[in-house]
Protein backbone atom coordinates (compact mmCIF):
# COMPACT_ATOMS: atom_id res chain seq x y z
CA UNK A 1 0.00 0.00 0.00
CA UNK A 2 3.25 2.50 0.71
CA UNK A 3 4.42 1.32 -2.42
CA UNK A 4 1.88 2.23 -4.58
CA UNK A 5 0.97 5.95 -3.52
CA UNK A 6 5.32 7.21 -4.43
CA UNK A 7 4.35 5.16 -8.03
CA UNK A 8 1.25 7.27 -8.15
CA UNK A 9 3.00 10.37 -7.50
CA UNK A 10 5.69 9.62 -10.16
CA UNK A 11 3.25 8.87 -12.70
CA UNK A 12 0.98 12.20 -12.24
CA UNK A 13 4.79 14.31 -12.12
CA UNK A 14 5.15 12.44 -15.15
CA UNK A 15 1.46 13.19 -16.92
CA UNK A 16 2.01 16.81 -15.42
CA UNK A 17 6.09 17.04 -16.99
CA UNK A 18 4.44 16.18 -20.86
CA UNK A 19 1.00 18.12 -20.39
CA UNK A 20 3.72 21.19 -19.51
CA UNK A 21 6.06 20.16 -21.87
CA UNK A 22 3.24 19.62 -24.76
CA UNK A 23 2.08 23.40 -23.50
CA UNK A 24 5.41 24.45 -24.26
CA UNK A 25 5.75 23.42 -27.31
CA UNK A 26 2.84 24.71 -28.77
CA UNK A 27 3.65 28.12 -27.40
CA UNK A 28 6.84 27.91 -28.74
CA UNK A 29 4.82 27.16 -32.48
CA UNK A 30 2.28 29.58 -31.56
CA UNK A 31 5.36 32.40 -31.23
CA UNK A 32 7.51 31.33 -34.21
CA UNK A 33 4.33 31.69 -36.03
CA UNK A 34 3.44 35.08 -35.05
CA UNK A 35 6.99 35.82 -35.77
CA UNK A 36 6.95 34.61 -39.11
CA UNK A 37 3.44 36.45 -39.79
CA UNK A 38 5.29 39.85 -38.67
CA UNK A 39 8.31 38.89 -40.38
CA UNK A 40 6.02 38.50 -43.58
CA UNK A 41 4.06 41.95 -43.04
CA UNK A 42 7.40 43.93 -42.70
CA UNK A 43 8.80 42.39 -45.84
CA UNK A 44 5.62 43.54 -47.20
CA UNK A 45 5.97 46.86 -45.88
CA UNK A 46 9.40 46.82 -46.66
CA UNK A 47 8.74 45.53 -50.48
CA UNK A 48 5.77 48.92 -50.38
CA UNK A 49 8.18 51.50 -49.10
CA UNK A 50 10.72 50.12 -51.56
CA UNK A 51 7.92 50.90 -54.63
CA UNK A 52 7.14 54.10 -52.99
CA UNK A 53 10.15 55.02 -52.56
CA UNK A 54 11.42 54.06 -56.24
CA UNK A 55 7.89 56.13 -57.65
CA UNK A 56 8.95 59.06 -55.60
CA UNK A 57 11.68 58.78 -56.68
CA UNK A 58 10.72 59.02 -60.39
CA UNK A 59 8.21 61.58 -59.39
CA UNK A 60 11.43 63.70 -58.10
CA UNK A 61 13.18 63.42 -61.02
CA UNK A 62 10.32 64.59 -63.60
CA UNK A 63 9.96 67.54 -61.45
CA UNK A 64 13.23 68.34 -61.53
CA UNK A 65 13.27 68.24 -65.74
CA UNK A 66 10.18 70.09 -65.14
CA UNK A 67 11.61 72.63 -63.11
CA UNK A 68 14.81 73.06 -65.61
CA UNK A 69 12.30 73.22 -68.40
CA UNK A 70 10.71 76.09 -66.87
CA UNK A 71 14.15 77.63 -65.81
CA UNK A 72 14.81 77.27 -70.39
CA UNK A 73 11.28 78.86 -70.25
CA UNK A 74 11.54 81.50 -68.02
CA UNK A 75 14.87 82.71 -69.25
CA UNK A 76 13.73 82.77 -73.26
CA UNK A 77 10.28 84.64 -72.35
CA UNK A 78 12.82 86.98 -70.43
CA UNK A 79 14.81 87.23 -73.77
CA UNK A 80 11.80 88.39 -75.42
CA UNK A 81 10.42 90.59 -72.87
CA UNK A 82 13.50 92.32 -73.14
CA UNK A 83 13.94 92.49 -76.95
CA UNK A 84 10.13 93.43 -77.32
CA UNK A 85 11.10 96.39 -74.62
CA UNK A 86 14.03 97.50 -77.10
CA UNK A 87 11.62 97.23 -80.46
CA UNK A 88 8.87 99.85 -77.95
CA UNK A 89 11.63 101.63 -77.26
CA UNK A 90 12.71 101.70 -80.83
CA UNK A 91 9.39 102.43 -82.38
CA UNK A 92 8.91 105.34 -79.59
CA UNK A 93 11.74 107.40 -81.05
CA UNK A 94 10.36 106.53 -84.96
CA UNK A 95 7.48 108.05 -83.88
CA UNK A 96 8.98 110.76 -82.39
CA UNK A 97 11.06 111.40 -85.91
CA UNK A 98 8.21 110.84 -87.93
CA UNK A 99 5.96 113.46 -85.76
CA UNK A 100 9.17 115.50 -86.76
CA UNK A 101 9.55 114.68 -90.29
CA UNK A 102 5.91 115.04 -91.35
CA UNK A 103 5.97 118.75 -89.74
CA UNK A 104 8.86 118.93 -92.18
CA UNK A 105 7.74 116.90 -95.13
CA UNK A 106 4.45 118.94 -95.87
CA UNK A 107 6.55 122.05 -95.99
CA UNK A 108 8.93 120.69 -98.19
CA UNK A 109 5.62 119.39 -100.73
CA UNK A 110 4.43 122.64 -101.15
CA UNK A 111 7.47 123.77 -101.88
CA UNK A 112 8.11 121.46 -104.64
CA UNK A 113 5.06 122.02 -106.04
CA UNK A 114 6.05 125.45 -106.56
CA UNK A 115 8.83 124.87 -108.07
CA UNK A 116 7.19 122.58 -110.15
CA UNK A 117 4.74 125.36 -111.02
CA UNK A 118 7.28 127.66 -111.84
CA UNK A 119 9.34 124.88 -114.10
CA UNK A 120 5.94 124.11 -116.37
CA UNK A 121 5.09 128.31 -115.99
CA UNK A 122 9.10 129.12 -117.47
CA UNK A 123 9.02 126.24 -119.92
CA UNK A 124 8.26 125.66 -123.37
CA UNK A 125 5.15 124.44 -124.01
CA UNK A 126 5.40 120.47 -124.13
CA UNK A 127 1.93 119.38 -123.54
CA UNK A 128 1.04 122.16 -121.40
CA UNK A 129 -2.59 121.08 -120.61
CA UNK A 130 -1.52 117.62 -119.48
CA UNK A 131 1.16 118.80 -117.42
CA UNK A 132 -0.95 122.24 -115.71
CA UNK A 133 -4.02 119.24 -114.95
CA UNK A 134 -1.24 117.57 -113.58
CA UNK A 135 -0.61 120.60 -111.19
CA UNK A 136 -4.22 120.53 -110.50
CA UNK A 137 -4.67 117.42 -109.33
CA UNK A 138 -1.23 117.63 -107.10
CA UNK A 139 -2.78 121.37 -105.74
CA UNK A 140 -6.64 118.99 -104.95
CA UNK A 141 -4.61 116.10 -103.52
CA UNK A 142 -2.84 117.88 -100.95
CA UNK A 143 -5.69 118.92 -98.85
CA UNK A 144 -7.46 114.91 -98.98
CA UNK A 145 -7.17 113.82 -95.60
CA UNK A 146 -8.08 110.16 -96.66
CA UNK A 147 -4.27 110.35 -98.69
CA UNK A 148 -1.02 109.40 -96.55
CA UNK A 149 1.85 111.72 -96.72
CA UNK A 150 3.70 109.02 -98.29
CA UNK A 151 1.59 108.71 -101.62
CA UNK A 152 1.40 112.52 -101.67
CA UNK A 153 5.22 113.00 -102.09
CA UNK A 154 5.45 109.81 -104.12
CA UNK A 155 3.00 111.57 -106.73
CA UNK A 156 4.56 114.76 -106.36
CA UNK A 157 8.31 112.84 -106.95
CA UNK A 158 6.52 111.26 -110.39
CA UNK A 159 5.68 114.83 -111.24
CA UNK A 160 9.17 115.55 -111.00
CA UNK A 161 10.38 112.55 -112.57
CA UNK A 162 7.79 113.48 -115.68
CA UNK A 163 9.37 116.26 -115.92
CA UNK A 164 12.53 115.20 -116.23
CA UNK A 165 11.94 112.90 -119.17
CA UNK A 166 10.29 115.49 -121.37
CA UNK A 167 14.25 116.54 -121.67
CA UNK A 168 14.98 113.43 -122.66
CA UNK A 169 12.78 112.13 -125.27
CA UNK A 170 11.97 112.19 -128.65
CA UNK A 171 8.45 112.35 -128.63
CA UNK A 172 5.35 113.49 -131.03
CA UNK A 173 1.87 114.16 -129.96
CA UNK A 174 -1.44 116.26 -131.16
CA UNK A 175 -1.94 119.08 -129.37
CA UNK A 176 -2.99 122.93 -129.36
CA UNK A 177 -1.58 125.34 -130.72
CA UNK A 178 -1.66 129.42 -130.70
CA UNK A 179 -1.14 131.06 -134.09
CA UNK A 180 -1.85 134.24 -134.68
CA UNK A 181 -4.22 134.61 -131.56
CA UNK A 182 -6.03 131.32 -132.94
CA UNK A 183 -6.04 128.20 -131.54
CA UNK A 184 -5.35 125.51 -134.31
CA UNK A 185 -4.97 121.77 -133.98
CA UNK A 186 -1.33 120.21 -134.77
CA UNK A 187 0.98 117.46 -134.81
CA UNK A 188 3.73 118.71 -132.53
CA UNK A 189 6.93 117.05 -132.15
CA UNK A 190 9.92 117.39 -129.20
CA UNK A 191 13.64 116.88 -128.67
CA UNK A 192 14.07 117.30 -125.23
CA UNK A 193 13.91 120.74 -124.63
CA UNK A 194 16.55 122.03 -127.68
CA UNK A 195 13.63 121.43 -130.05
CA UNK A 196 9.59 122.39 -130.25
CA UNK A 197 7.96 122.26 -133.79
CA UNK A 198 4.62 121.66 -135.39
CA UNK A 199 2.71 121.27 -138.41
CA UNK A 200 -1.13 121.13 -139.75
CA UNK A 201 -2.70 117.84 -140.47
CA UNK A 202 -2.09 118.37 -144.35
CA UNK A 203 1.54 118.86 -143.61
CA UNK A 204 1.26 122.04 -145.50
CA UNK A 205 2.32 124.51 -142.76
CA UNK A 206 4.89 124.46 -139.97
CA UNK A 207 6.35 126.27 -137.07
CA UNK A 208 9.19 126.32 -134.49
CA UNK A 209 8.49 127.94 -130.89
CA UNK A 210 10.38 130.39 -130.49
CA UNK A 211 11.11 130.72 -126.49
CA UNK A 212 12.15 134.33 -125.97
CA UNK A 213 9.09 135.45 -128.35
CA UNK A 214 7.15 133.26 -126.34
CA UNK A 215 5.54 132.57 -129.71
CA UNK A 216 5.20 130.04 -132.65
CA UNK A 217 6.93 131.05 -135.97
CA UNK A 218 6.96 130.07 -138.83
CA UNK A 219 9.53 127.64 -140.92
CA UNK A 220 11.47 128.36 -143.89
CA UNK A 221 9.73 125.70 -146.54
CA UNK A 222 13.32 124.44 -146.89
CA UNK A 223 13.26 122.19 -143.75
CA UNK A 224 10.03 120.77 -144.77
CA UNK A 225 11.60 117.32 -145.38
CA UNK A 226 13.92 117.10 -142.26
CA UNK A 227 10.95 117.57 -140.18
CA UNK A 228 8.64 115.46 -141.82
CA UNK A 229 11.76 112.98 -141.15
CA UNK A 230 11.88 113.72 -137.39
CA UNK A 231 8.16 113.14 -137.05
CA UNK A 232 8.86 109.83 -139.30
CA UNK A 233 11.33 109.02 -136.60
CA UNK A 234 9.43 110.10 -133.44
CA UNK A 235 6.27 108.20 -134.55
CA UNK A 236 8.20 105.30 -135.11
CA UNK A 237 7.66 104.76 -138.53
CA UNK A 238 10.81 105.38 -139.98
CA UNK A 239 14.36 104.19 -138.64
CA UNK A 240 16.73 107.11 -135.95
CA UNK A 241 19.01 108.47 -137.63
CA UNK A 242 20.76 111.76 -137.44
CA UNK A 243 18.28 114.96 -137.89
CA UNK A 244 18.40 118.61 -138.49
CA UNK A 245 16.24 120.51 -136.31
CA UNK A 246 15.37 123.95 -135.70
CA UNK A 247 16.31 125.14 -132.07
CA UNK A 248 13.87 126.59 -129.53
CA UNK A 249 15.94 127.57 -127.31
CA UNK A 250 16.42 131.43 -125.37
CA UNK A 251 19.88 133.58 -125.54
CA UNK A 252 20.36 132.39 -121.67
CA UNK A 253 19.73 128.71 -122.53
CA UNK A 254 22.17 128.71 -125.33
CA UNK A 255 25.18 128.93 -123.53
Amino acid sequence: MNLMKPSLALILAACYSSSYAANSLSNAQAVQSQTNSASAASQKAIDKSAVNTLELRGDIERLQEEVKNMKVYRDHLAALVENQQGEADSLAVQIDEIKDTRQGIVPLMYAMLDGLKKVVADDKPIKLAQRQARIEKLDALMTRADVSDAEKYRRILEAYQIEMDYGTKLEAYQGDITIDGQNRQADILHLGRISLIARNFDQSEYWTWNQQAQTWQSVDASMQPQLNKAFSVAMQQAAPSLLTLPVSLAQGEEN
